[in-house]
């Protein structure tokens, strides 16, 4: 990128998830190329993206599979709706897909265009349904501290992360919270993680009894939260809080944005910590986030009382100009099909144990880290500032931050949510790149745990 390109992107281009005076003074770093794990910037460095960009590139970043599927559509039928009985052949064929391995059985899919719209899609689907029941007082939603929903209204609504919400001014949407299910951080000294999901479910049924059962729609969580920190649930969570909300007849929905396709050793993250929702979201892996995509599938039980519904009101009032865009539907389709084709829960677990085995040998004792949490290809790293205690750094300090760019330094992108690292590296990754990324990772903690120590010397 040419320094006058630089210069534009800080004149004209408002960065999401970014410090926007610091971009002014730092500007971007610019990818100019993909191949495999692998990025390059305009200065020709190579990085490993151990992110999969934003949990998505599962297929890495040059798949010509994907290109070519995109290339034919586009040549037969580049563009379409689905309104009104429209349909296509790709949007019908990405249905069938994702019917085929989807844990919820007999219902319908809905095509959206980002994990935000499906996620909204369901949320407004939660009220459709409680409406054609007549139940429309059913309109909360309860969401979870440290969740990540979105950024639309909704989404940001949804996310139980204060970033998501300070000088918004965002509406009141009716979304109350209940705990993050994080035992390292929140459970009682000797609490077990039986115990500890136990006393989550308890006192979700004590919230659900405050607010009013026939008040709420509906909880929406991700399987594994993924933005909050890679925070892993308890072995027994799900089921517990699954027969909470069955009893006061109120709706689970999955946001599998981050976890389908593979992510956590299963195709979907529900199906690995044991929990069969009535709706779920997808989107980022299901065109290894090669083009914009999402969908909804919703269970039988949702799907009649919708379509009772709309007949009644004489049409179903809820889409987008680009639901099951014909490009989009062909590349994701094509996903799928790679995925199969390499075993994808099967390479998931395999390499998510070389990961796991990489992480324990290189960052044992390393004085920086407290905790390794990771489920499938899938892992987070907790920091803090005193590993026996747990004893957590000063947030001015932003400790994970200082990882992140000591990453980049030695040709490796990750990514901090405050002081916790993320790693999600696509499927495509190899042993020896894994060793290659999380030796970098150590160099990078190596050299901040240095600064740390020399300014602790200085003061």
């Amino acid at each position: 990128m040419t320094n006058a390109l630089r210069a534009l992107d800080i004149d004209l281009h408002l960065h999401s998830q970014t410090n926007a005076r610091a971009h002014e003074e730092r500007g971007p770093l610019a990818l100019v190329r993909g191949d495999g794990v692998h990025v390059v910037d305009d200065a020709g460095r190579r990085y490993i993206e151990g992110m999969a960009g934003l949990w998505c590139a599962s297929l890495g970043f040059d798949e010509a599979r994907l290109a070519d599927a995109a290339a034919r559509q586009m040549r037969t039928l580049a563009t379409y709706h689905t309104f009104n009985h429209r349909t296509n052949d790709a949007c019908v064929a990405l249905a069938e897909a994702i019917s085929a391995i989807s844990p919820i059985r007999g219902g319908r899919i809905f095509f959206a265009n980002s994990g935000s719209e499906a996620n909204d899609t369901m949320v407004k689907l939660a009220w459709y349904y409680n409406a054609a029941r007549g139940r429309p007082e059913k309109r909360k939603i309860i969401s979870r501290t440290g969740a990540f929903h979105g950024s639309t209204v909704m989404g940001a609504a949804l996310s139980g992360l204060p970033h998501m919400h300070r000088a918004f001014n965002l509406p009141d949407q009716g979304v109350i919270f209940t705990a993050c299910p994080n035992h390292a951080r929140h459970a009682g000294l000797g609490e077990s993680q039986e115990d500890y999901a136990t006393r989550l479910a308890a006192e979700l049924e004590a919230l659900i009894q405050a607010e009013g059962a026939d008040r709420i729609a509906a909880m929406i969580a991700e399987p594994l939260m993924g933005a909050g920190g890679v925070i892993l649930p308890p072995e027994t969570y799900f089921p517990k809080i699954q027969a909470v909300l069955a009893r006061h007849d109120i709706l689970l929905l999955a946001d599998e944005v981050i976890c389908g396709f593979g992510r956590t050793g299963n195709w979907f993250g529900s199906q690995t910590f044991g929990f069969l929702p009535d709706m779920m979201s997808m989107a980022k892996g299901l065109s290894s986030g090669a083009i914009p995509i999402a969908a909804v599938a919703l269970s039988d039980r949702i799907y009649q009382a919708v379509a009772d519904q709309s007949a009644e009101v004489g049409v179903f009032g809820h889409g987008f100009t680009y639901s099951g865009h014909p490009v989009s539907a062909a590349v994701a389709t094509e996903a799928i099909r790679i995925y199969h084709e390499i075993d994808v829960v099967g390479r998931a677990r395999r390499l998510g144990a070389h990961l796991r085995a990489a992480l324990d040998e290189a960052l044992a004792g390393h004085p920086l880290v407290g905790e390794i949490r990771s489920v499938g290809l899938l892992a987070g790293i907790g920091l803090t500032a005193d590993p026996a205690t747990g004893r957590d750094f000063d947030p001015a300090l932003r400790v994970g931050a200082q990882v992140e760019r000591r990453c980049l330094a030695h040709g490796a992108i990750i990514r901090n949510m405050g002081d916790n690292i993320a790693l999600c590296p696509p499927y495509v990754i190899e042993p020896d790149q894994i060793d290659a990324l999380v030796e970098r990772l150590r160099a990078a903690l190596d050299d901040v745990a240095d600064a740390l120590s020399r300014d602790s010397l200085a003061a």
